[in-house]
């Protein structure tokens, strides 16, 4: 795949749903994950030193949808994650109600819901988990990925959709209320942030 000098390389938010989906991910979603090492974006050859599957990896993940080229280098999160997290995970729920949750049950951030309804929906994040596991073990897949809970019988609108993903092998669920705006470069931001966190805030 051609490159220039002057494009950089961005996950697109299916990207980082993608790169993000699994606890022991593979070479192409580690590979992936590598664009979000550092505080602006990275080009071609800034990538490649991160991971070298790059090259390899970067035509797939543009066909595919999941990296995207800019005609600048991005600028990263540059908040303290305790002021970011409300405002990003805000932008992913319709009626701007959400809530990331550590995959041990701990309300990280909310914003839209009062502190128990927040904590109340952290520890059905992990018994939701325990769930998909459980059904892993029996043979099926099909409850290992995402959830959405519905007070309507039609179906129409989720009250609640969670969302696990896993930066750097600490596991997180985003858990958000009405209608999930997932296809957002606000998701992109979270894991960002999440990511240039490192394992200060995985503590």
């Amino acid at each position: 795949m051609n490159t220039t000098a002057s494009e950089w390389f961005m996950l697109t938010p299916a990207g980082a749903l993608h790169a993000f989906a699994q606890p022991q991910p593979e070479e192409t979603e580690l590979t992936l994950q590598a664009l979000l090492m550092g505080e602006r974006a990275l080009d071609a050859a800034a990538w490649a030193e991160k991971a070298s599957a790059a090259a390899s990896v970067l035509g797939s993940a543009l066909e595919q949808g999941w990296v995207q080229r800019l005609q600048r280098p991005l600028q990263g999160p540059d908040a303290k994650l305790d002021d970011f997290l409300p405002h990003v995970i805000a932008s992913l729920s319709g009626e701007r109600r959400a809530v990331l949750a550590s995959e041990a049950g701990f309300c990280l951030g909310r914003v839209g819901v009062d502190q128990t309804e927040a904590e109340t929906l952290s520890v059905a994040a992990v018994d939701y988990s325990g769930f998909a596991e459980r059904q892993a073990r029996r043979g099926w897949v099909g409850a290992s990925r995402y959830v959405s809970f519905h007070n309507d019988p039609e179906f129409l609108l989720p009250s609640y959709s969670f969302i696990p993903f896993w930066v750097d092998g600490t596991g997180y669920w985003l858990i958000v209320g009405g209608e999930p705006l997932l296809n957002n470069p606000a998701l992109v931001e979270l894991m960002w942030g999440i990511k240039e966190a490192g394992t200060r805030f995985a503590m």
